[in-house]
């Protein structure tokens, strides 16, 4: 041993017997600390040092050792102390291994914490946040600290509501599932009766994560539940759990909440938001039509007092949500001349708002797309952004994938942008993932602007539209030079938006009228896929109880499709084809749909005996599968089928389809005259029932359409996705060339 450790003071033997702990070398650390020790054996802080540095030697029954020996010696009154000082040791070391990102080490640490201060709640809090971050975290985490009675033990006990806060959003999050998460939230709940906001800010996000980027409404609606019962009237969090209840089918519920939440707010922007919430739930419920219509005509009228009252200062989260304010127009009505004329008002409205609120960002965007714009690039391929919380599991995902696995990569950079988009066990998400660039994951809209503002996205491809707020909020920003809305929905009317793709047939040629994006008409079809992955059905016509010989009308769609109209029209044609059944499939209430169908075919004096009622099923190959039992489609009006509409063109099924003037009127449209099929097209109520009629009587036609949708499988382009994406990449060459040249 040198010399100057021999000289040393017991200070200075302290000194640098942490510097050696701070260096890892943990037995030259407990060789000074035992000479502290024989030089002033009472300083009981070096026999707490001295047991760590055995600790992390892996030596752990000899450190408890060590401190025992020490406890022994003391009155209850030393015992007491002697025990805060060590734990405040070996707290101190936690934290800076924490910091280090040791956490292995940290959680061994915290565990003697445990074993000497079982009750100490930050401690336990802090192991619980471990076994996360170690991916050890079980649910059981609960029983073994007892984290949750010591939260609910009277008198209460002071606890840090930075860490818990942190601590229940970390498991919400990891385990939103596992039973013990609620009751872990109930216990926190009485904490934060002075700071109820605290709490809010943490929990609404993190519910709102739940449900839409993990896919699990039901477990976000409980934890907005709970929180209720802190502050029952939270706008907030009755705003989101109407959404919550809708989306997990608790439809009911869902009613109920809107119609509250409708009830306690006051400002015109929030009323609209409301409103729209209850319009949501009943349209989604199904059956709930009369009642719909009405909440809807009031929804028309509270926007137009709102474009009267011309506000400038909306804050953002208002603006966000008028977005899609009118979202449930064209399930109702096909009047486009109408609507489109608000919908743009509106959103040319929310935009000015979103320019005044963010004037600094939106004014760096626009001068640094100029200043990109006249700069010689290097770089020669078109970068393309796509925008969507959709790229999963969702109907868009199923249909815009072909545009990826063709694409063009000698020629474009393709980077994706996913909002809230984080499944627990999505395949299709991570098949997406694989096939970009460059992807970015976030719920944020300035995270989202900017990192699409500095990617250099040259054309932004919107596909959510107003499905989804937040989407809206980052193309108002124009984040990049071009923007574009496909496949998702009809277009915004945000101003910030240059062009909405379409084709020959799914808008009327006048259509341009009446949008502010331009119409960008591809050749043939605006939408094209490859096919479709068909599994091994599960459902048979001796299952249901229907003959072999019977006709099998379908329609599958969900309950804000179905409108009363067309829904007679269907009973019309089951009425008038002998021996013929219909089946009806969809999210909806299943007894709401029911009761909704057999009132209809009471009234029409169609035996109610014909009706089906068919389950959801989970797998969409599936579902494609079980269409095969259908010897007729019947689409929905005014908003047709889109992807079920694809699906059962690809099953070589025939459909009936009636066409109107607006986007969602005309899906099916373009889709059967792509894949060379005109039979089942009606203009009229007239021709809708009596195509359905015909093809219900006449299975030598229904034989002749599916021969023509086999064959077209060779030749549609419809069926080509590597064609439609040449030409996707043709107009993404053409609207660059115009801005480049502008």
């Amino acid at each position: 041993m040198n010399q100057s450790v021999l000289n040393a003071s017991p200070v200075q033997l302290q000194q640098k017997a942490y510097n050696l702990l701070i260096e890892e070398d943990y037995f030259q650390a407990a060789n000074l600390y035992e000479q502290a020790i024989n030089a002033e054996p009472d300083v009981k802080l070096n026999y707490w040092y001295l047991g760590l540095m055995l600790l992390l030697q892996g030596k752990e029954v000899e450190a408890q050792t060590t401190w025992f020996m020490v406890m022994i010696e003391g009155e209850p009154e030393q015992i007491e102390v002697w025990n805060e000082e060590l734990v405040e040791v070996l707290q101190k070391e936690a934290e800076r291994r924490e910091k280090l990102e040791q956490y292995v080490i940290a959680e061994k640490v915290r565990q003697n914490i445990k074993e000497i201060a079982p009750k100490n709640p930050h401690n336990l809090l802090h192991l619980l946040q471990l076994s996360i971050k170690l991916e050890i975290y079980t649910g059981d985490d609960f029983q073994e600290t007892g984290i949750i009675k010591i939260l609910q033990a009277e008198p209460r006990i002071e606890v840090n509501l930075e860490l818990l806060l942190e601590t229940l959003k970390s498991i919400l999050i990891y385990a939103p599932a596992h039973p013990s998460t609620l009751n872990f939230l109930e216990a926190c709940l009485p904490h934060f009766q002075k700071n109820t906001e605290d709490l809010l800010m943490v929990l609404l996000p993190t519910s709102l994560e739940i449900a839409y980027a993990k896919i699990m409404p039901q477990f976000a609606a409980q934890f907005c539940e709970v929180y209720l019962k802190l502050s029952p009237n939270n706008t907030e969090i009755c705003g989101h759990l109407a959404s919550f209840y809708e989306s997990s089918g608790q439809y009911e519920k869902g009613i109920k909440i809107a119609n509250f939440f409708f009830s306690i707010v006051e400002e015109l922007a929030d009323k609209i938001f409301a409103n729209r919430q209850i319009i949501r739930v009943l349209m989604s419920a199904g059956g709930h039509w009369e009642e719909s219509c009405s909440v809807h005509q009031r929804q028309e009228s509270l926007v137009k007092l709102l474009l009267e009252e011309n506000p400038k200062e909306l804050n953002n989260i208002r603006i966000a949500r008028l977005f899609n304010a009118n979202f449930f127009t064209p399930y109702i009505e096909d009047n486009p001349r109408k609507n489109r004329d608000i919908q743009n008002k509106l959103l040319r409205l929310c935009q000015i708002n979103i320019e005044n609120n963010n004037r600094e960002k939106v004014e760096q965007y626009y001068h640094g797309h100029i200043e990109r714009k006249n700069k010689n690039r290097t770089d020669k391929k078109i970068k393309i952004g796509y925008l969507s919380h959709c790229l999963r599991s969702h109907s868009v995902g199923w249909l815009a994938r072909w545009l990826f696995e063709h694409s063009n990569q000698d020629e474009f950079q393709i980077n994706a942008y996913f909002i809230s988009t984080n499944p627990v066990f999505d395949p299709l998400h991570e098949w997406y993932l694989n096939h970009v660039e460059k992807s970015f994951k976030s719920n944020s809209i300035p995270e989202i602007a900017e990192q699409i503002y500095q990617d250099e996205i040259d054309i932004l491809i919107d596909l959510d539209s107003i499905t989804l707020d937040i989407s809206c909020s980052i193309i108002a920003l124009k984040p990049a030079p071009i923007q574009v809305t496909w496949l998702g929905w009809d277009a915004s009317g945000i101003p910030a938006v240059d062009y909405f793709i379409a084709d020959p047939y799914v808008l009327p040629e006048s259509a341009q009228e009446y949008y502010t994006e331009k119409i960008w008409r591809l050749p043939q079809t605006y939408i094209a896929v490859d096919g479709f992955e068909v599994g091994v059905p599960t459902v048979t016509r001796e299952q249901l109880d229907i003959p072999h010989n019977a006709v099998v009308f379908f329609s599958a769609q969900r309950g804000f499709k179905r409108h009363p109209e067309v829904t007679r029209l269907q009973l019309r044609i089951i009425q008038e084809v002998p021996n013929s059944y219909l089946l009806i499939k969809g999210l909806a209430d299943q007894e709401s749909i029911k009761t909704f169908f057999e009132q209809l075919g009471q009234e029409q004096g169609v035996d109610t005996s014909k009706l089906r009622f068919l389950p959801n099923v989970m797998s969409e190959s599936v579902h494609r599968a079980n269409l095969g039992i259908a010897d007729v489609v019947l689409d929905t009006y005014p908003y047709n089928g889109a992807t079920t509409t694809l699906e059962t063109l690809w099953m070589c099924i025939p459909m009936v389809t009636k066409v109107g003037e607006q986007f969602a009127a005309r899906n099916s449209y373009t889709m059967m005259m792509n894949a060379g099929i005109t039979e089942g097209i009606a203009w009229t109520d007239e021709e809708y029932v009596e195509w359905g009629v015909r093809l219900g009587k006449d299975e030598a036609l229904r034989q002749q359409i599916a021969w023509k949708l086999r064959q077209s499988r060779k030749t549609s382009p419809l069926w080509n996705g590597k064609q439609f994406t040449r030409e996707m990449e043709k107009a993404y060459e053409q609207m660059w060339q115009i801005y480049i040249s502008s």
